[in-house]
């Protein structure tokens, strides 16, 4: 496929409430028309919760099956982030689904530590790279959005995506951040965010955005409201644009040390 048709779930998330919020997102997600690729935000199921030990789930339980079957009905792709522990540690871990049951999961590697992720949970190490449907998708999560080098395309991946819980006080980094991630990378963003109040009272403001390979918006919305983004991302547009302009080429080479 040549194009992939994409959805951006902007939404509140309830406060460590699991069931609740799988119940809302199967709701929402049987209004969508037909797509190839859902993006759900960061921790969905939770909020961006530091109480791991209350909250994470059984790696490979609960969220992932959920994601299968609403994968298989929908018959598109479904990516979200949930917190998870597996044998003896804890992972803010984000999920890839396809409708055959086929799954991919990328540990965060970068975590926040201003608000006590890193003591919360483990670090992930490597990139995860998500074939679906003809394209390529370098999975990323909220602070990893700060770290380019970690993100840096090696031609081995056409959209970056970011799932999010990003503070409103920080909107203007956030967006800032994913124009440079795209134009950098010559590849589409999808940067999903969720809005509301945390159980810390802190606020998000939301603008998850779809950007193109130059940095310009492809779908955008309001401050501070739910919604749905949509957008379609054409693969032979990207790499007719990296034929007529090849940056890539002259990108400084290194080497990324799992430690």
């Amino acid at each position: 496929m040549s194009v992939i048709k994409v959805a951006v779930l902007q939404t509140e998330l309830v406060w460590q409430q699991p069931a609740e919020n799988l119940q809302r997102f199967a709701a929402q997600l049987q209004t969508l028309p037909p797509q190839d690729l859902i993006v759900l935000p960061e921790m969905f199921t939770t909020g961006f919760s530091m109480d791991s030990r209350a909250i994470a789930e059984p790696a490979g339980q609960i969220s992932l099956p959920w994601l299968q079957q609403q994968a298989r009905a929908a018959q598109a792709a479904i990516c979200g982030s949930v917190a998870v522990h597996e044998q003896g540690q804890y992972f803010n871990r984000l999920y890839f689904v396809t409708p055959d049951g086929a799954h991919w999961q990328y540990d965060k590697k970068h975590l926040f530590r201003m608000a006590g992720e890193h003591e919360a949970y483990q670090a992930g190490s490597k990139r995860v790279i998500a074939p679906w449907r003809g394209m390529r998708f370098c999975l990323q999560t909220c602070y990893d959005l700060r770290f380019p080098v970690f993100s840096r395309n090696r031609n081995d991946y056409d959209a970056l995506i970011y799932v999010a819980n990003w503070p409103a006080p920080r909107r203007l980094a956030w967006r800032t951040l994913l124009a440079a991630r795209a134009i950098e990378n010559q590849a589409y963003v999808i940067g999903c965010n969720r809005v509301g109040e945390d159980g810390n009272g802190v606020a998000y403001a939301g603008d998850s955005l779809l950007l193109d390979y130059i940095g310009q918006p492809l779908a955008d919305v309001a401050e501070n409201q739910a919604a749905v983004l949509q957008a379609e991302l054409d693969l032979t547009a990207l790499q007719q644009f990296k034929d007529k302009f090849p940056a890539y080429l002259d990108a400084d080479d290194f080497e990324l040390l799992d430690i």
